[in-house]
């Protein structure tokens, strides 16, 4: 089922579209700015092709999203579960407080992506950024997976300043030779292959299939720096009584 739209179309008349439909595959045609779209789907695959607004699939809870295009702020707000795969880049706030899922996003995203990530027992959120990523990435994150794999060719770094800020839980790929500056000091860094590493080969390998442009073979060759919490040296500010 296809569905055209324009700047004069509402998120609130689009998304009530997209849910009272009975089709199980839909593509939007020249959607521009709606927000909210796909929020809590469960049972659709939803392609987009255009630029979505902020909190895209927001809630989401077992559906696939698809862009071709760029993602505005809060893709994937608090989501469940599901997949969404953005061709293009992501703004700020990706994958705030998600709690299973995963994201792909083919270039680069903005500020705080993977805030308050989160894991309980087999709901593990995976978050992959193909290009880089901006200033506090995982902040006070409490389990999921992050990973950066730094295919930008704009010459910046892969991460900007405070990454893994009062990080308690999961872990950070960073796909780099050289430790990236300015890691707090409550992070713990490991040097590994990406191929010797088994939970970030099987996530590479969903990746590529959902880009065919990156090689699978050159990622796993390459090297990752490793961020998890230092269990030695926990972020105290984070609880009251300190």
């Amino acid at each position: 089922m296809e569905i055209n739209v324009d700047e004069n179309v509402g998120f609130a008349a689009l998304n009530r579209r997209i849910r009272e439909t009975a089709e199980k595959q839909i593509t939007v045609n020249g959607i521009i700015g709606q927000r909210y779209v796909a929020t809590g789907l469960s049972d659709k695959t939803v392609t987009l092709c255009g630029t979505p607004g902020n909190a895209l699939g927001s809630y989401l809870n077992g559906g696939t999203v698809v862009v071709y295009g760029n993602a505005q702020d809060a893709t994937g707000d608090t989501m469940n579960g599901g997949k969404i795969i953005i061709h293009g880049n992501a703004g700020d706030a990706t994958g705030y407080a998600m709690r299973g899922g995963k994201i792909y996003v083919k270039g680069n995203t903005g500020y705080r992506a993977g805030i308050h990530m989160k894991a309980y027992m087999d709901l593990k959120p995976v978050l992959v950024i193909g290009g880089r990523a901006g200033s506090f990435l995982g902040e006070y994150q409490a389990g999921g997976i992050i990973a950066v794999l730094g295919c930008n060719d704009d010459g910046l770094p892969i991460i900007n300043n405070f990454c893994g800020t009062g990080m308690h839980g999961g872990t950070i790929y960073l796909r780099c030779d050289k430790l990236p500056k300015r890691l707090p000091s409550q992070v713990s860094v490991e040097s590994r292959t990406g191929g010797d590493i088994p939970e970030l080969k099987e996530i590479l390998t969903d990746y590529c299939a959902c880009f065919p442009e990156f090689e699978l073979p050159a990622l796993l060759k390459s090297v990752f720096q490793v961020l998890t919490p230092n269990v030695a040296n926990p972020y105290k500010k984070m609880y009251t009584n300190n």
